[in-house]
């Protein structure tokens, strides 16, 4: 886990770290006060850049993808991370795959955002693997397993402008909540 000077380090998983976990990535870091490392990563591709579609949503709202290079997840990446953050259960499962202590911390994005909504938000003071650990309370990976519609951010690959704006709309949604809750306003 994160032991650099920074309060924490939060990872964004999705499936080709070209489209949602970019987006997400740009968002977060664009949002953020607290000093957290913000970064991204994938299952499939190494070096590829963000989407097309991705670049030109990004554009359309002031923040930037052009220097964005995909990358794969491995098992050093996920160690570094306090709070891993995916966009589908099977990332989740993947990420859990290569470090299994990673359950603790590995959530999908709507999966998140709900128990924030269950747990409430992290305490002044509270140690944000103490707050993580309340969010898992009662967290079975049978959940998991199937891909649950639900907790799935829609893949926008090869679509219009229009529905990467839905996701981007999404992702922004829930990252909202998210940093509310584990970086609350003192």
């Amino acid at each position: 886990m994160n032991s650099s000077a920074t309060e924490a380090s939060v990872l964004l998983v999705c499936t080709g770290n070209i489209c949602r976990s970019p987006i997400a990535e740009a968002m977060l870091k664009a949002s953020l006060v607290a000093d957290v490392s913000v970064s991204s990563a994938g299952l499939l591709f190494d070096d590829r850049p963000a989407s097309d579609g991705a670049i030109e949503w990004a554009d359309s709202v002031g923040l930037d993808l052009h220097a964005h290079r995909s990358r794969v997840i491995t098992r050093s990446i996920i160690e570094s991370a306090d709070v891993i953050v995916c966009m589908e259960p099977r990332h989740v499962r993947e990420v859990v795959a290569m470090h299994d202590p990673s359950w603790a911390r590995a959530f999908t994005l709507i999966e998140l955002v709900q128990r924030c909504a269950a747990v409430g938000a992290r305490h002044q003071g509270e140690a944000l693997a103490d707050w993580l650990a309340r969010l898992a309370t009662g967290r079975a990976r049978i959940d998991l397993l199937n891909d649950n519609p639900e907790l799935i951010v829609f893949d926008p690959y090869g679509a219009s402008f229009e529905v990467y704006a839905r996701t981007a709309r999404q992702i922004s949604e829930c990252l909202k909540v998210f940093e509310a809750a584990c970086w609350p306003e003192p």
